[in-house]
């Protein structure tokens, strides 16, 4: 039997809300995070994030099928704050949102998501990432970043 996506293993969509709205809640009150957020942001983004989640975790396109690909999610972030700063706060606020949002009490599936969210703060939301051509949303595996 396959072993399942980490979409499936996380509990797909519902489980993915969740996280994005523990993490969403977190980050609007964080000192450095909530500057990223100073510009406002969409009604819903928690939505955004989950299907964001969903497509890079295995799961199905959400995210590029409704809101746009790669490219689009780093205008959307590019240039409204300190990246440096913000990245070592996002991923701590993430973290924490992994062991206290109610995903499954799973340690390999829930370091498994915090190194995801690690990998994407330091390499794909990196402001290097020139976001000018069409990007597919990069996808993670249980092994790491899948090469296309």
């Amino acid at each position: 039997m396959p072993r399942p996506t980490i979409y499936e293993a996380v509990g797909g969509m519902p489980a993915l809300r969740s996280l994005a709205a523990s993490w969403h809640d977190r980050a609007i009150e964080a000192p450095m995070v909530s500057r990223a957020f100073s510009h406002g942001y969409r009604d819903d983004h928690e939505e955004r994030l989950a299907a964001y989640l969903a497509e890079a975790l295995g799961g199905p396109p959400a995210y590029s099928a409704r809101y746009g690909d790669q490219a689009s999610v780093l205008r959307q972030h590019a240039g409204k704050y300190d990246y440096e700063l913000v990245a070592a706060e996002a991923i701590a606020i993430f973290a924490d949102a992994v062991q206290t949002c109610g995903l499954p009490n799973n340690p390999q599936l829930r370091q498994t998501l915090k190194d995801f969210w690690a990998w994407a703060m330091h390499t794909i939301m990196a402001p290097a990432t020139d976001p000018s051509a069409p990007l597919e949303i990069p996808r993670w595996s249980w092994d790491g970043p899948v090469e296309n």
